[in-house]
């Protein structure tokens, strides 16, 4: 039996679909990736993958934080940032509830996390691309529900006193150390970033049981909230971990540093700002989150 030849309007509009297919990955090929992820409100529908590195990746497979939980309330609602890979979900509301027994914590404030499929973020973040990253305020959680406002209008309250030399007494509470320690204990927790003031005080309060120490590292800023990152988990093929923390506890010598004048001055603002990253940059596996329903 013959088969009927396409007719010349099929094979037009197929002409035009290619096309069209070509230039909209062209357009993409030109606009920065944080415009690109930034523009997705669903996630991948993929098997949970995290692919890349944690400032040069994306998500498949991304889950949401329920902007109420028993023990934790989501914050910057607007920004959409509440999610990520499922392992770092779960550790989340893992760790609020931990926290809620073990330290009396009312309840933790999440800011950033993860865009649905990952990715550089329009704004704010270098990292938080691959969903393993979380932002936990060090204020705890009100004993009322907020209301979509407050939590744009509300800030995170620092535990440092003005000159950023020295811990607040009248804002630090032992109940800090005990969700910091929590957190850092976990053995899905790669790093958790602070301020180097909250490092030394971890490192003075810490006692006798010090191997959690080793995860929590200081860094810029940080005197709000903490930054907890998460190994890749398993399944995650092509997701790039750091390198482990040096051994150790890191206090003593390795704080002298970040405790000295040479930290504390002003950081002079780069001269020549970083190419924004394209899609071309990330993983090759990036295109294809993207694009997914």
């Amino acid at each position: 039996m013959q088969m009927n030849k396409p007719s010349w309007t099929i094979l037009l509009f197929a002409a035009l679909a290619a096309c069209l297919a070509l230039a909209d990955t062209a357009h993409a090929a030109d606009v920065p990736a944080k415009q690109l992820f930034g523009a997705k409100k669903t996630p991948a529908n993929l098997a949970a993958r995290s692919v890349g590195s944690y400032a040069k990746g994306c998500l498949a497979g991304g889950k949401e934080l329920p902007v109420d939980g028993a023990y934790h309330q989501v914050m910057r609602l607007t920004r959409h940032r509440n999610w990520g890979h499922p392992a770092l979900v779960a550790f989340v509301e893992e760790l609020a509830e931990k926290a809620h027994q073990r330290a009396g914590w009312p309840g933790l404030l999440i800011g950033d996390m993860a865009q649905p499929r990952g990715g550089p973020m329009l704004t704010g973040h270098a990292s938080h691309q691959i969903g393993l990253d979380a932002d936990i305020w060090l204020n705890p959680s009100p004993d009322r529900k907020l209301s979509d406002q407050e939590r744009e209008d509300l800030s995170a309250k620092s535990v440092l006193t003005k000159d950023m030399r020295k811990i607040d007494r009248s804002v630090w509470t032992p109940q800090h150390l005990e969700v910091i320690k929590a957190a850092a204990s976990d053995p899905r927790v790669a790093r958790i970033f602070v301020h180097p003031v909250i490092k030394k005080e971890l490192c003075d309060s810490a006692g006798k049981d010090r191997a959690w120490l080793r995860q929590i590292r200081p860094w810029w800023g940080h005197h709000y909230h903490f930054h907890v990152r998460l190994s890749c988990p398993k399944g995650s093929n092509g997701c790039e971990n750091q390198a482990a923390p040096p051994a150790g506890d890191g206090c003593g010598k390795a704080m002298e540093w970040w405790l000295s004048d040479a930290f504390f001055k002003p950081r002079p603002k780069p001269t020549k700002l970083k190419p924004e990253l394209k899609l071309a940059d990330l993983p090759k596996a990036c295109t294809q989150i993207l694009n997914a329903d």
